[in-house]
């Protein structure tokens, strides 16, 4: 083939690759052995998931907007469960891709970053003026350097921990908040303290605690029998006490790094 042929030839591939979608594609180059391959397209199954918690984000967003503050709450929980799914379908269903990464961290900052922050501000904050502005504030802008942190520590970092309060259970203990007190609305003193545990979420997730991540378990294994009768006993106790009981469950996670590094200091200074 001729040079001018090998030219029309790609120019020809070019307008058929073009015009399969109006809207553009997608080529995404993989390692594949010792080789690296190009793929069109994007995996369904596990942005599905990224796309459904996206929109939950969304939702909650337009519903604290509009004064639904439990819908709102509910929505922001309901995108931690399906942002807890998309990562294992990947990785059970071998389509893990660098698209999906970067397509579930902005899915993040919108329902754990963004989300959160202007529901608990439409909920509570507002009435404060510049300080709720600013709690609103360190709470989002904590949430996208954690995020970018995260991105930059991907595969740096042991995965049995997250160096800092991960966003989906810092967005946790907003929505719980929210949710456990959705038909009082905060005045005066009470408007402060939302505001300080506002702002005290954020730092927590670009602090440098260790919160362990649960990514070493084992869900194909097995366990004590008494493993799955305390998880019997946590569900039960979650249909008696729902909101608080997720608040309780976000604030004791929340608190547990911080509490073992306030051990283990304190342990330092006894034993010296």
């Amino acid at each position: 083939m001729s040079h001018n042929e090998h030219e029309q030839s790609a120019t020809r591939e070019e307008k058929e690759r073009d015009s399969d979608f109006p809207f553009g594609d997608l080529e995404e180059e993989v390692s594949e052995g010792e080789q690296k391959v190009r793929h069109r397209g994007v995996y369904l199954l596990p942005n599905l998931f990224t796309t459904g918690a996206l929109f939950c984000g969304f939702y909650a967003i337009v519903s604290g907007m509009h004064g639904s503050f439990s819908h709102a709450a509910v929505a922001i929980l309901l995108a931690m469960l399906l942002d807890g799914m998309d990562g294992r379908v990947a990785r059970m269903t071998n389509t893990q891709s660098a698209f999906g990464e970067q397509y579930d961290s902005l899915a993040d900052m919108v329902s754990f970053g963004v989300a959160p922050a202007l529901v608990m501000f439409s909920w509570a904050l507002h009435d404060l003026g510049r300080w709720g502005w600013a709690a609103a504030f360190i709470y989002t802008a904590c949430a996208a350097l954690r995020l970018a942190r995260f991105n930059t520590q991907i595969g740096v970092v042991d995965k049995k921990y997250f160096v800092g309060l991960a966003s989906p259970p810092a967005a946790a203990i907003i929505a719980a908040t929210v949710w456990t007190w959705f038909d009082v609305r905060p005045e005066g003193a009470w408007a402060a303290v939302v505001a300080v545990l506002t702002a005290f979420v954020g730092l927590l997730m670009v602090s440098s605690f260790h919160y362990t991540s649960f990514k070493s378990v084992d869900f194909r294994g097995r366990v004590p029998f008494g493993v799955m009768l305390l998880i019997v006993l946590v569900f039960a106790a979650l249909i008696i006490f729902q909101e608080v009981g997720l608040l309780a469950i976000a604030v004791l996670y929340g608190l547990s790094a911080p509490a073992l590094w306030l051990f283990k200091k304190i342990s330092t200074l006894k034993i010296s």
